[in-house]
């Protein structure tokens, strides 16, 4: 069985690193499959999962903050704003993210205010999409 080399790394680690058969990630236009042999390519990444099916068959979730996705001919890099694995995340931690970036959102506060709110909500409901995902696997 062909595969390709993944690596995942967010600014303050490498997540995940190891051999895949395939690599699904969010790009800026939608959902990007990459395969053995794909062909190289560059994207930028919004907010969003990445899933990775090993070898074996098993699929490892990931939620990102966005960042970068880089394709050569035996390795994906995935270098990401950040990066967590979805049975790591803290979902009261989350809940509580999300509730103040609404919080903040709701009160229109200046522009800054504003921006920063909505990157953390972006990122609060990308994980939270994760953890389902997670549930839903393990219900399977």
């Amino acid at each position: 069985m062909a595969t390709i080399r993944c690596d995942i790394v967010s600014a303050e680690a490498e997540i995940y690193s190891g051999e895949a058969t395939l690599v699904v990630a969010t790009g800026e236009v939608g959902e990007l499959g990459i395969a053995p042999r794909h062909a190289p390519l560059i994207t930028r990444l919004k907010p969003g999962k990445v899933v990775v099916t090993t070898p074996d068959g098993e699929q490892l979730d990931f939620a990102i903050g966005g960042g970068i996705l880089e394709v050569q001919p035996t390795v994906v890099t995935v270098l990401a704003d950040t990066a967590i694995r979805a049975e790591d995340i803290d979902e009261a931690k989350v809940r509580a993210a999300k509730e103040e970036a609404e919080r903040i959102l709701a009160n229109r506060g200046d522009a800054m205010d504003i921006a920063e709110a909505q990157k953390h909500l972006a990122e609060a409901l990308v994980q939270l999409q994760a953890i389902e995902r997670l549930r839903k696997n393990l219900k399977h």
